[in-house]
């Protein structure tokens, strides 16, 4: 919960609350953030987490949610939000591993 509300606000400190002014408006970007936070830090894959926000009330009370993503529209939002350049998602793609190299 304490990482949910602290991703929150780093997001809301970072990002605009919507990628595009022609977004759904479902989910601001702020809480695609915090859900990815939480699913890194439980180690979660996406359909898990979305298991997860529909069992836990308290969480999705937490994050601002009137109801719970497809475990698709989270997996776009990565997507998306490890291709923007803002400092705050760095930690989201992860350490880069070496190029493989081929035998001659």
């Amino acid at each position: 919960m304490a990482l949910a509300r602290a991703a929150l606000d780093v997001a809301g400190e970072s990002l605009p609350a919507y990628s595009s002014k022609y977004s759904r408006k479902d989910f601001t970007q702020h809480q695609l953030f915090a859900m990815l936070a939480v699913r890194k830090s439980l180690k979660l894959d996406y359909r898990g987490l979305e298991v997860l926000l529909r069992d836990w009330a308290e969480l999705r009370e937490t994050l601002g949610l009137r109801k719970v993503p497809d475990h698709s529209t989270i997996q776009k939002a990565a997507a998306r939000l490890i291709a923007t350049k803002a400092p705050v998602l760095s930690w989201l793609r992860g350490p880069r591993s070496p190029r493989p190299r081929h035998a001659a």
